[in-house]
């Protein structure tokens, strides 16, 4: 009763079935031969029936014979699959949903020889455990991992065995995990090898910039000049010659090379040592010869790589120069700038940037200038500086300005109340987005970072933005500025905005208000003229005090009343010395404007003898903000930027998105250790 039930089907039986269907034809044939010719016909017929009685004995005796050959290979086809199956030379295991190996192949075996009596796959490769198996059946999980030394590309599936249970005797699985996982392992050890080797030749740009090539020359002797240089040269030469890299001069003091990737891994592993070794070329100069490095890293072309290093090293120089900036796909990142930049004496590029930005006030309707959120007396000096640059060029100027601190209450209060202004000239956030128009111009001062200024919606509503900024570059800047003025070895912002004004109108005069605005900036920045103070500094604080600058006004106005002066006194008292060389204190944010508190303990805490940097941190705003400072031996800017930061070598800040404060001071701490362990700081 089984084999006549038995059909053939597909393929199978439509190649067993041409006979009968060529049968058919032969019989149209034949009754269209009776119609020509009657004995023609019945010799055709009697063709037909032989062939019909040939192909009909063939048929039923084949289909027997084709039915037990495929019955045996069916019986054969499970043992044939599970032999290929395990003698297949990429390792396979099938595994539990726990992880536990249920079966695997011989060549799954001669991989983890010496351990075949491991049960769980997670004992072996810890990497392969539940966390990373697929969740659904159409899902599947691919990654790399590494073995005895040996690199495999691993890849999981999950297969369902639904109705499994029921008909295996064997093992009983529940019903809701009646799947396995599929696993199967490629060693790609050489190809990876391969890879990183090919990787390792690839090609980097980079361009080598010597940042204060005419100081130097000045400071040497004439008929030594020509030495020095070649001895600078020689130290690059040598330095990129050391790692199969080619350097190529393109002028006096500008370089370009080209190193392979492997290179590239040695000179980051020495800290761009080259930096400190140009400093030590010494011949009788006054000044040392500082380098700014610019590399592209991760291109696809040596275009793009090109142009990578061209971005980097105009960030290095925009920071201040003396460091290495290294530009990827990812990234940016920076090596060296732990010392002051010297201060140039020319004020060339005062007047060049002066002229620009007067040429783009003049062709705009009005301005609108912004300093950085929570605004200190540098940021409003700097704002009433620019105001009064466009004012003086007869447009209409407003300043942004959200929250009013202590430190700049009394002259903010001193020009709001003034008839001589417009009830407009300070505008909050939502108030400055309704004035702004397609003719408008909008100036950002001291910061150069988007997310930090008053109004960063403003920034995206202005094609015309212009920066001007004392503070180091980070790899987060504003975008699409027709003009940035940033120049990190000034002393405060509203230093460089004093200079300007001298070349944006001539004999330029403002209210004797503005100008102790532009002096409190410089004076609160360099704290009383003790840091970063420079032959400029004194000629702007000059420039200023014969604008009508009282310089007794100003030291009144930022007096501290009783309280904030005891909430600093007792930050100072309980503050922690870290290391012997650090001062890590904890500011109250209960008082009016702990941000300005805090920034004040930490100027106080650098006054204590062995003290490098001082960090001082309170909670403002939902937030814990940090601020650093130093006086020479340590850049606490580098340090911030490592929080999330940024700013100054010596004037820094940084926030944490969260009000634990233990939290923060360990995470301070632990940064500090980790920069003198890799000898940042």
């Amino acid at each position: 009763m089984g084999k006549k039930n038995m059909r053939l089907k597909g393929q199978l039986r439509m190649y067993m079935q041409w006979p009968l269907i060529m049968t058919v034809l032969l019989i149209a044939m034949n009754i269209w031969m009776y119609m020509i010719d009657r004995k023609a016909g019945v010799m055709m017929s009697v063709f037909v029936v032989v062939y019909l009685v040939i192909v009909g004995l063939l048929y039923f005796y084949n289909r027997s014979l084709i039915l037990a050959d495929l019955i045996q290979f069916s019986t054969q086809y499970k043992g044939i699959q599970n032999t290929l199956l395990k003698e297949l030379t990429i390792p396979y295991a099938i595994l539990l949903e726990d992880g536990r190996i249920l079966w695997k192949n011989d060549s799954f075996n001669d991989m983890i020889e010496g351990q075949k009596r491991e049960k769980y796959l997670n004992k072996l490769i810890p990497e392969l455990n539940t966390g990373v198996f697929p969740r659904e059946e159409s899902d599947h999980v691919e990654l790399e991992v590494v073995y005895k030394e040996r690199d495999y590309q691993v890849e999981l599936r999950r297969v369902s065995v639904e109705g499994f249970s029921e008909a295996e005797q064997l093992l009983q699985i529940p019903r809701e995990k009646e799947y396995f996982i599929a696993v199967y392992m490629k060693d790609v050890t050489e190809l990876n090898s391969y890879i990183r080797e090919n990787e390792d030749q690839r090609l980097i740009a980079g361009l080598i910039y010597i940042d204060n090539y005419d100081e130097v020359m000045e400071s040497v002797e004439e008929v030594r000049q020509s030495l020095l240089v070649a001895l600078i040269d020689r130290k690059i030469n040598k330095y990129i010659g050391d790692i199969d890299g080619i350097v190529k001069k393109l002028e006096k003091d500008k370089y370009f090379i080209v190193i392979k990737k492997e290179s590239y891994r040695k000179i980051e592993a020495d800290k761009f040592s080259l930096l400190e070794d140009v400093k030590q070329v010494n011949i009788g100069n006054a000044r040392s010869a500082t380098l700014s490095i610019g590399l592209g890293l991760n291109t696809s072309t040596y275009a793009q790589s090109y142009n990578y290093a061209r971005v980097a090293i105009d960030l290095a120089l925009a920071r201040g120069g003396d460091q290495a900036v290294i530009k990827d796909c990812k990234g940016i990142t920076y090596f060296g700038g732990k010392k002051e930049q010297t201060a140039k004496n020319t004020r060339v590029k005062a007047r060049v940037k002066a002229e620009a930005l007067r040429e783009f006030i003049v062709a705009k309707d009005q301005v609108i200038v912004m300093g950085h959120k929570i605004g200190d007396a540098d940021s409003l000096g700097a704002c009433m500086g620019i105001y009064r640059a466009a004012v003086e060029l007869e447009k209409k100027a407003h300043v942004v300005i959200n929250e009013i601190t202590t430190s700049v209450r009394p002259l903010y209060d001193e020009i709001a109340g003034s008839p001589a202004y417009g009830k407009d000239i300070f505008l909050t956030s939502e108030q400055a987005l309704d004035y702004v128009t397609d003719n408008t111009m909008v100036v950002v001062v001291d910061t150069n970072k988007p997310q930090m200024t008053e109004c960063p919606e403003l920034l995206k509503c202005s094609k015309t933005i212009a920066v001007l900024d004392h503070h180091r570059q980070s790899s987060n800047v504003i975008e699409n500025a027709v003009l940035s003025y940033v120049e990190p070895y000034s002393s405060s912002t509203s230093e460089m905005v004093a200079e300007v004004l001298q070349y944006i109108v001539d004999d330029i005069k403002f209210p004797s208000v503005e100008a102790d605005c532009l002096y409190a900036g410089i004076m609160i920045d360099t704290r009383n003229f003790m840091n970063r103070t420079g032959v400029r500094t004194f000629e702007a604080a000059a420039f200023l005090r014969r604008c009508g600058a009282d310089i007794t006004r100003v030291r009144k106005m930022f007096r501290d009343d009783m309280e904030s002066y005891r909430a600093k006194a007792e930050a100072v008292r309980m503050a922690e010395v870290y290391r012997d060389e650090y001062a890590i204190a904890q500011s109250p944010g209960d008082i009016e404007s702990p941000t300005v508190l805090a920034a004040q303990a930490a100027n106080e805490l650098l006054d204590i003898s062995g003290i490098k940097a001082s960090f001082v941190l309170t909670i403002y705003e939902g937030r814990i903000y940090l601020s650093a400072r130093s006086i020479d031996e340590v850049n606490v800017q580098i340090i911030a930027e490592k929080l999330g930061g940024g700013g100054h070598i010596n004037s820094a800040g940084a926030q944490f998105d969260h009000t634990n404060m233990h939290q923060a001071i360990k995470v301070l701490k632990e940064t500090i250790d980790q920069m003198i362990e890799e000898g940042d700081i």
